[in-house]
């Protein structure tokens, strides 16, 4: 099997939650935009020099450098940093946890973007879209309760979208003593439903935010937005091929899920999580046409496996379309905070199952209560989603959401309002939908909105206190 990128389910070959990419083409409305963000960043660079970034750092009220690690593109220094954080931001004395930051830093005169990944932060130097357009500074943020920042022990009902909010604000007020020019907030899917709630809780931290691919799950009991896009995606003879493959790997369970456990032993895996490999195959094969759109599109229905497939065949196209080693226990304990938050909080959709019926032996097994084990409480708050969803159509600011028109995730979509926020969709993208993407017009349209809002944010700030 390949090794896989636990972050969004999908090989590691195509790692990057937002890929590096060059610039727009020139065009009379972006040589405008870049030239006020020239400007303003002059003016930025009157504000007092704090010496050496390092030292800079290590004299920040709760942030401790963890190390220094070579950057990879020129004129910057990456950073590995940890910052103090309140478990809970209601209740200090609750204790505290320290949070896994990244920082590329390239001058404290140029523009800052604030990323999220809404998983683990990557250690890797790696600029975003936004950081590559404004050639910026980057400070990438873990969510709380993955990878390293999570409490000694972990009180599960601070894992909420108000709470990480609070994180990310702590970080921009932190670091606006030392960046104080423009901030842009940005993420892809989880990371950038994430960029979302914190600009609900707290819209004036950034100047402005950049959403990709992220879903909304306004209603969590209506999933018709899903299954109507898995009903209309692609072509119908794709679409019937997905169906009849998925039968196929049902009819052969026995011998596809004694591969399974075979796999597991010859790894060490378990599926305490889940229950048994049985019921982990089976998940895998009713995520099949969740999975291939998100990260494929029209070009590889020909590789669906047909009705003649060998089960050898069938085994690793299942295992490259629906990635198995998720569903077991090591890939899985990492994903428990996910699935929590989904199951909480934000909501998740719905797969077709129909034309499976007589084959399927475990009722809701995508329900994100299946992956969290029994001994974590779990509630759904039916209030949370409903919020976010009124505050970005009625009082969102300055928000920009690009999705993949092929996208199963953002079936059910944002529907940003008029206060200067804008939604593009690429033709026939998936769930890596980027600035390229778009056509020639709305590229050009969604970076001089990116340059407007930079330069927008490039004004005098006022004087704090350190946290």
């Amino acid at each position: 099997m390949r090794t896989w990128n636990r972050r969004l389910l999908i090989p590691v070959a195509m790692t990057g939650v937002l890929a590096l990419t060059a610039a727009a083409p020139a065009t009379p409305e972006t040589t405008a935009a870049t030239t006020a963000v020239a400007a303003a960043t002059a003016r930025a660079a009157d504000s007092p020099s704090r010496g050496d970034i390092l030292d800079t750092l290590r004299a920040m009220p709760g942030l401790r450098v963890i190390e220094e690690r070579p950057a990879q593109d020129p004129g910057y220094r990456f950073f590995v940093l940890g910052l103090r954080q309140p478990v809970d931001h209601t209740r200090p004395s609750a204790g505290t946890f320290e949070q896994r930051l990244t920082l590329l830093h390239k001058s404290a005169d140029r523009p800052t973007v604030l990323f999220t990944t809404g998983y683990v932060v990557p250690l890797t130097p790696r600029r975003t879209e936004p950081t590559a357009l404004l050639d910026g500074n980057q400070i990438g943020v873990e969510h709380r309760f993955f990878g390293t920042s999570r409490p000694a022990t972990a009180d599960w009902s601070r894992q909420t979208i108000r709470q990480a909010a609070d994180d990310h604000h702590r970080v921009v007020q932190l670091f606006k003593k030392l960046y104080r020019g423009a901030w842009i907030s940005t993420g892809g899917s989880k990371g950038g439903m994430a960029s979302v709630y914190h600009r609900r809780f707290h819209p004036d931290d950034v100047d402005g935010t950049v959403v990709y691919s992220a879903p909304n799950n306004v209603d969590d009991r209506d999933d018709s937005a899903y299954l109507r896009f898995f009903d209309t995606v692609g072509t119908r003879s794709c679409r019937e091929a997905l169906g009849a493959v998925q039968r196929q790997l049902l009819l052969r369970r026995e011998e596809l899920v004694a591969r399974y456990e075979a796999w597991a032993e010859s790894t060490g895996a378990t599926f305490g999580i889940l229950g048994s490999a049985d019921k982990a195959f089976e998940t895998a094969v009713l995520r099949v046409p969740l999975m291939f759109w998100q990260n494929r599109g029209a070009a590889d229905c020909a590789t669906v496996p047909g009705p003649d497939a060998t089960a050898e065949e069938l085994y690793a196209w299942l295992d490259t379309t629906a990635a198995l080693p998720v569903y077991a226990d090591p890939v899985a304990e990492f994903y428990i905070p996910y699935f929590y938050q989904l199951g909480t909080q934000l909501g998740y959709g719905a797969v077709p199952t129909a034309h499976l019926t007589g084959l399927l032996r475990y009722p809701d097994a995508i329900d994100p209560r299946n992956f969290v084990p029994r001994d974590i409480p779990m509630r759904f708050d039916a209030r949370a989603m409903p919020d976010i969803d009124r505050w970005v159509r009625e009082d969102g600011d300055r928000l920009l959401f690009l999705n993949g028109a092929q996208d199963p995730v953002v079936a059910e979509p944002f529907r940003p309002g008029t206060r200067d926020s804008h939604i593009y969709w690429a033709p026939d993208a998936n769930h890596h939908a980027r600035l390229p993407d778009l056509t020639p017009e709305d590229r050009s349209k969604a970076t001089a909105t990116i340059l407007r809002w930079a330069a927008r944010g490039q004004g005098p700030v006022d004087d704090r206190d350190w946290l």
